[in-house]
């Protein structure tokens, strides 16, 4: 049975955002409607009973926009049309209510860094030529050595590559990540009136927040200095303009009742606070928590460094295990050294699944306990591993802007399972998917999962169940408990104890009423096998 939702009406002044489970959709891998081989919009629709029955407050949606997929749909044509490979406004507007209507509410991606280069401001600057007011909305430069032949400065890309692309009138342009995806100048105020605007635009349909990409990006230095290790402030990250951006959007989020999550990147647990005060973002992804390897004594530190500097501002917490950009879960913890590096992904990495697996189910029930929201990403609940991709089918450019040596990210993006007997795993295309599934991906197919309760998406169901209906969970405090090494225990009041065994033995449980729900079985003796995690009222 599905558990209860609070009321999903746009506007409603409750914090639902502060304990919720949010699922993350990549559209064009979730379910494909019209069996052209690419997710869609007909396809979540046809999917959200799904999501109700897995007990989620909220979906987030990866770019659903008008976009010529250069980057995955992080580059933007136009905010507000839908692309046609997804489907149209019209089914994204109904889509809403319908999510709506079984109490799930919707996040919508903004990209406020770049947009596409076939966006019309784009196309408007280059047609107009150097010096032209449609280019004062990027960062257009002459190019510096003898004759304009050199980027006008050192900047590292965001992806591997140059960060500066030359045009035909010699001008050059700035783009942090792709070259397709040219930044935008913030210093302009039709920059920041568009974005506002943008928000209004799907607030005024129902979105009830918005996720926003690269949020420590947008402001650069004007002066555009070339790039100096440890410089303050940093010429184009977390910048102090900022928090006035941000204050501008919180006054139009705050007129419609919805709310923020960024994307913040930031190693200085004070500045990231900023964002997260009360008339700046309701919440930021921690990206600490993410990265940390499976390792009790780091694991607490992410849990503590993390719940400390949210405190001062009194923002929640937000927990998430993985997303479009990282390395599945599954893989991750399989993976012998346990250690995780965005940046040195390796193709063919040896990983134990049957490993990575039970510790992905105990990382479950640790992330779903943690105090404040959570995220999880579509297959996280169906324990999918990264897929291996063939070179030849890969279409992520950081594969390619790294001259093939990084194999990014498209082996968490291979279309979701949902049927095993029916072709490409019921993802309902009737071609070969956009992204080939590997052998064996109907084993882990949502129907032969939901009719196992000892699968990963059992698990998942019983304690989103558990973490809506038990008053402990959620938002509110953690009190750590004793426990001997490689073992975290803490607890949630009233009457609610989450013990994770990390150690390389079982564990003795602490004096308890009741067993409500294990990763694993415990063993004959009711000790906590190693990599398991239990919930217990106490």
């Amino acid at each position: 049975m599905a558990a209860p939702h609070r009321d999903p009406t746009p506007g409603s002044p409750d914090d639902w955002w502060r304990d919720a489970a949010i699922y993350q959709v990549y559209p064009r891998s979730f379910a494909d409607g019209d069996g052209d081989g690419t997710g869609d919009l007909a396809g979540v629709r046809a999917k959200l009973p799904y999501l109700a029955e897995l007990g989620v407050d909220a979906v987030w949606f990866t770019p659903w926009y008008l976009s010529p997929l250069a980057d995955g749909g992080y580059d933007v044509a136009d905010y507000r049309t839908i692309d046609p490979a997804f489907g149209t406004l019209d089914e994204a507007e109904k889509l809403i209510a319908e999510a709506r209507s079984l109490g799930i509410r919707t996040i919508v991606d903004i990209v406020p860094n770049h947009v596409s280069d076939q966006h019309p401001w784009f196309r408007a600057a280059l047609a107009a030529g150097p010096g032209s007011p449609e280019r004062k909305r990027f960062h257009f430069r002459p190019g510096r050595g003898e004759h304009g032949e050199l980027p006008p400065n050192d900047w590292p890309s965001q992806f591997a590559g140059p960060t500066w692309t030359r045009v035909e009138d010699g001008e050059w342009y700035l783009h942090l990540f792709t070259p397709q995806q040219p930044d935008l100048n913030w210093a302009h105020p039709a920059v920041r009136e568009e974005h506002e605007s943008v928000l209004r635009f799907w607030f005024e349909r129902g979105v009830a927040g918005v996720r926003i990409d690269s949020a420590a990006l947008p402001a650069k230095d004007p002066a555009l200095p070339d790039f100096v290790e440890g410089r303050d402030p940093h010429p184009y990250v977390d910048r102090d303009e900022l928090h006035e951006i941000y204050r501008s959007w919180r006054r139009v989020a705050d007129a419609h009742g919805a709310v923020f999550v960024g994307e913040v990147w930031l190693p200085d647990s004070e500045r990231f606070a900023r964002y997260l005060r009360p008339d700046e973002l309701h919440t930021a992804f921690n990206f600490t928590f993410l990265a940390c390897p499976w390792d009790a004594h780091r694991l607490r530190t992410a849990i503590d460094d993390t719940l400390a500097e949210h405190a001062p501002v009194g923002a929640p917490a937000t927990w998430v295990l993985c997303n479009h950009d990282v390395t599945r879960t599954v893989t991750r913890y399989g993976r012998a050294d346990t250690g995780f590096d965005f940046a040195t992904k390796a193709f063919g990495t040896p990983t134990d699944l049957e490993l990575g697996t039970r510790r992905a189910r105990a990382a479950a029930l640790l992330t779903l306990a943690l105090p404040g929201s959570v995220y999880l990403y579509q297959g996280e609940e169906l324990g999918l591993p990264e897929a291996d991709i063939p070179r030849e089918c890969i279409q992520d450019p950081m594969h390619f802007r790294s001259g093939g040596t990084d194999p990014g990210r498209d082996g968490c993006r291979v279309p979701l399972p949902w049927k095993a007997a029916s072709p490409y795993a019921g993802f309902g295309s009737d071609a070969e998917p956009w992204l080939p599934q590997p052998a064996g991906w109907s084993a882990y197919a949502a129907d032969r999962q939901a009719a196992d309760p000892a699968s990963m998406l059992s698990l998942y169901r019983t304690a989103l169940r558990l973490r809506r209906t038990e008053p402990a969970l959620g938002d509110g405090p953690l009190e750590w408990l004793p426990a001997p090494d490689g073992v975290l225990a803490f607890r949630r009041a009233p009457g609610l104890v989450c013990v994770v065994n990390l150690a390389g033995r079982p564990a003795a449980l602490p004096d308890h009423d009741a067993v409500l729900l294990t990763s694993g079985p415990l063993d004959t003796d009711g000790g906590l096998p190693t990599d398991t995690a239990v919930w217990l009222r106490v």
